[in-house]
């Protein structure tokens, strides 16, 4: 049996091995070729412990996207995020705010830098950084060519003490410019509770009339780009990275 954590287990593609940039919490995927290039910023999930051996950058998973992408042209950033516990008068809660402020300060930095196109962008939220999603639903930029989610939680688990704002459906929802693209990976072997809010966020979209593209994995699991090596998921993961880089073409 492999003792592997999950986390720590290989990306289910092998693209072009690069070495990413390091910079603060951010880990840059240059493509070759002049710039400037189209960025996407990925994030991923939460909350994490405080005691992991490696922080997400170091993750096969997020290597191997920021690779793929940058095989396709695009230049990709991970941003590590601090979604963690913390513990408050209200007992333990999980702080998206913290979270979503560093998603944030990432993209712009991201924008700002003279490699990147800073008017397309594209980004992909994972796991429970589906919540950090929240925001750019809402405020809807004109350069936010495409949001991207896989095996997203896209509602808030109970116990978990999240501030309420962080609800995608709600987001969607509200009243204000065009929804960027979405594209939304659901895997078969889901967990029931998250699962829920993804039925939840789709009726929520059609209600809105906002189209979320959605790309199926039957006998996918959560997290099944590093979990089942099949021939399913690695078309998942190709389908799902062209779908991106053809909504930043020029």
């Amino acid at each position: 049996m492999d003792e592997t954590p999950s986390f720590l287990r290989p990306f289910v593609l092998t693209p072009t091995a690069r070495q990413p940039e390091r910079e603060a919490n951010l880990d840059w995927y240059v493509p070759d070729g002049a710039g400037p290039h189209p960025a996407v910023v990925l994030v991923h999930g939460g909350p994490l412990p405080p005691d992991l051996p490696s922080g997400p950058r170091d993750w096969p998973v997020f290597r191997g996207y920021g690779c793929l992408l940058a095989d396709l042209g695009l230049l990709a950033v991970t941003v590590e995020h601090r979604m963690g516990v913390v513990v408050g008068p209200q007992g333990p809660a999980t702080d998206c705010a913290t979270a979503a402020l560093d998603v944030a300060s990432a993209v712009e930095r991201v924008r700002a830098d003279p490699r990147v196109d800073g008017g397309r962008i594209a980004l992909w939220f994972f796991s429970g950084g589906g919540l950090l999603s929240t925001d750019w639903l809402r405020d809807r930029p004109s350069w936010l060519r495409a949001v991207a989610l896989t095996y997203p939680l896209l509602a808030p688990l109970p116990g978990w003490g999240v501030d309420p704002r962080f609800a995608p459906g709600a987001a969607i929802g509200e009243a204000g410019g065009p929804v960027p693209p979405l594209l939304l990976t659901r895997v078969g072997r889901e967990r029931e509770e998250i699962a829920g809010t993804v039925a939840a966020f789709l009726d929520a979209a059609g209600d809105a009339g906002a189209r979320v593209e959605v790309i199926d994995v039957p006998g996918g699991q959560h997290g099944f780009d590093m979990l089942d090596h099949t021939d399913e998921s690695r078309r998942a993961v190709e389908q799902a990275a062209d779908w991106v880089s053809q909504r930043l073409a020029p």
